[in-house]
């Protein structure tokens, strides 16, 4: 009689971590039907996604354990103000530095912005290991979330009362998640096979800033698409798809956030701040303002739509968050407003004749 082995398929671990982030943002009264709902959602997702090459960052090891069953997860209200007040581990400029390397890549880490993250890399604190050592052991408690900075790891589970290595993490991943957000026992021992270092959060911590954040974040970025008209014939599921493919990037203020001339891949939805959009003459190199949006508005579909390098500059009159959506993203998530947004050539080109006079020196818009 054969054992059984066991064969969790890769990804497990993203996909409950986004889910739970969905369940926590919706609040349904039925838990299997929007269950049934999200995941015919993201089914249909996959299937448009076939012909199209992946954008994804590579996934660390999952862990390769069933989650123990009747465990009854602890009730965490991501909307209730916490009373825990912000954690700093002081560390030497090399030490942030070497912790800033290992969390670039973390899927978890990808909601936040540049202040969330330097809260993250605040917050976490050094654990260095030995040959042997198992950091954590299936069945206990879960207190802390880890990222590997060095140090190769095997990953650990019970496979008809016998012990079975399933799963290896070399010098980079993290681990450790799962128990926090389900409040459920470790699904896996986790054992350094080489002295290594990690770099730990606590429990407090991680739900704190990571999953309040993941929370907030897609709430945010629901309400600013909310407020953009183009995508007011798309349905809810459809405009929280946007929301989870969008990540936010920082300008300072004078930045230059898009060149003229250059190739577009990405379109950007104003979070908070203000920017200025100009455009130069064909052989001048002076630049003339044409408008500024603010928070709610977005810019830089055009090259995305026309295929054709960017028609103006824009640069960041104070400091800007943008909520960015790559080209990828755009493309598949963006279907039902293309012709909103074709149509839309027809505004910028009126702005432009306001400006200039006439199209005669100005960049070709359409195809």
């Amino acid at each position: 009689m054969s054992k059984k082995t066991v064969d969790v398929p890769a990804g497990l671990r993203e996909i409950l971590q986004d889910f739970t982030v969905a369940v926590l943002r919706n609040r349904p009264s039925n838990i299997i039907n929007f269950a049934a709902e999200y995941f015919e959602m993201k089914k249909n997702q996959q299937k448009e996604n076939e012909d199209v090459e992946s954008d994804e960052e590579v996934m660390a090891p999952p862990i390769r354990a069933r989650r123990r069953q009747g465990v009854a997860a602890e009730s965490y209200d991501p909307e209730k103000e916490d009373k825990f007040e912000k954690v700093v581990h002081e560390k030497t400029e090399e030490q942030r530095q070497r912790l800033t390397n290992a969390t670039k890549g973390i899927l978890l880490f990808r909601c936040l912005d540049e202040d969330q993250m330097r809260d993250v890399i605040d917050a976490m604190f050094e654990r260095k290991v030995e040959v042997g050592e198992k950091v954590i052991t299936l069945g206990e408690d879960g207190d802390n979330f880890y990222v590997i900075e060095k140090g190769v790891y095997d990953i650990i589970v019970k496979v008809d009362g016998v012990e079975k290595k399933v799963g290896q993490y070399d010098n980079n991943g993290s681990f450790g998640e799962l128990a926090l957000m389900y409040n459920t026992p470790r699904a896996a021992t986790i054992q350094a096979t080489t002295p290594g270092i990690l770099w730990a959060m606590t429990r407090e911590v991680f739900r704190s800033i990571v999953l309040k954040s993941a929370f907030k974040k897609r709430q945010m970025y629901e309400e600013l698409l909310n407020q953009v008209p183009i995508l007011q014939s798309l349905s809810a599921y459809e405009r929280m798809s946007i929301a989870d493919a969008l990540h936010t990037q920082i300008y300072e203020e004078g930045t230059k956030i898009i060149s003229q001339g250059q190739e577009g891949d990405e379109m950007y939805f104003v979070e908070d701040g203000e920017v200025r959009i100009t455009m130069k003459k064909s052989g001048s190199d002076e630049e003339t303002e044409l408008t500024r949006i603010k928070k709610g508005g977005y810019f830089g579909e055009l090259a995305l739509l026309t295929k054709h390098p960017r028609a103006a500059s824009v640069y960041a009159v104070t400091r800007t968050k943008l909520a960015v959506l790559d080209v990828g993203s755009f493309e598949r998530l963006l279907g039902p407003c293309l012709d909103i947004l074709q149509r839309n050539i027809d505004n910028y080109e009126n702005q432009l004749k306001s400006v200039f006079g006439s199209l005669d020196n100005v960049p070709e818009l359409r195809h």
